[in-house]
């Protein structure tokens, strides 16, 4: 088995690492924000720290998921396509779900999650990225 030439797809998977690493920062941002509004159970409640913290602690996975898929590995490459093709549609379905628990801020926050992964989406998805992980037979 030869690990494909990733040069052409460098530029696609530093994006992908940014793109996880601005969504770090935007979650430890909501867990700040969740501290300091922790008196007010209208604002924060168990839903905000579960999923605040759940998306805090995998984007540095998927920081290093990308590196892997960098270096040539077509499984990290599939996991990194499939999370950053899900999350945005899971976002849209916080987001449009009334009465689900969810704070409006917190809405937002998912929805700013979800735009930036929608950007790891397309780059992972373009056909040139795709062509240097071929299907295995």
């Amino acid at each position: 088995m030869t690990t494909p030439d990733l040069a052409a797809a460098r530029p696609a998977f530093r994006l992908v690492r940014h793109v996880y690493l601005a969504v770090f920062a935007v979650s430890v941002a909501a867990l700040v924000l969740a501290f300091l509004l922790r008196d007010r159970p209208d604002l924060v409640n168990a839903v905000v720290w579960i999923r605040g913290g759940a998306v805090a602690i995998a984007a540095p996975v998927l920081v290093l998921v990308a590196r892997a898929a960098a270096r040539g590995s077509r499984a990290a490459f599939v996991r990194l396509r499939w999370i950053s093709t899900a999350v945005p549609i899971g976002v849209v379905i916080i987001v449009a779900v009334p009465n689900d628990g969810y704070p409006l801020w917190m809405k937002v926050e998912q929805g700013v999650v979800g735009a930036i992964v929608l950007v790891a989406a397309v780059a992972l998805n373009r056909s040139r990225v795709r062509a240097l992980f071929p299907k295995r037979r």
